[in-house]
């Protein structure tokens, strides 16, 4: 796992190609990350399907839970089979841009 903080997001990448260690090694070093807007990326593994990303969903409703938000960077499922708990987008632009509109929202009050 690959971890780069830039400000109030941390970006984690996976590098392994095992989706299901990288979720428990994330969830094992929770606490670390846990007052960080969080950016999973597993675009490099083309082998990455929906289960893989439902996988995130304890992960995730936790983490928002705290305010802060957690999106996933694939572009390698079907955007429309996502749960709608989940935020799932193809490019770490995208992901920063989606982090940038949801501390927007915050800090207004929604």
């Amino acid at each position: 796992m690959k971890v780069d903080k830039k400000g109030h997001t941390t970006i984690l990448k996976e590098t392994r190609g095992d989706v299901k260690a990288f979720i428990e090694n994330v969830s094992t070093q929770y606490a670390t990350f846990k007052d960080q807007n969080l950016i999973i990326d597993v675009s490099h593994d083309k082998n990455v399907g929906i289960q893989d990303i439902i996988n995130f969903k304890d992960l995730a409703t936790r983490h928002l839970k705290s305010k802060k938000s957690f999106v996933i960077v694939s572009d390698n499922v079907e955007f429309n089979e996502i749960p709608d708990e989940l935020i799932v987008v193809p490019s770490i632009l995208e992901a920063h841009d989606i982090i940038e509109m949801e501390e927007i929202e915050r800090d207004l009050g929604f």
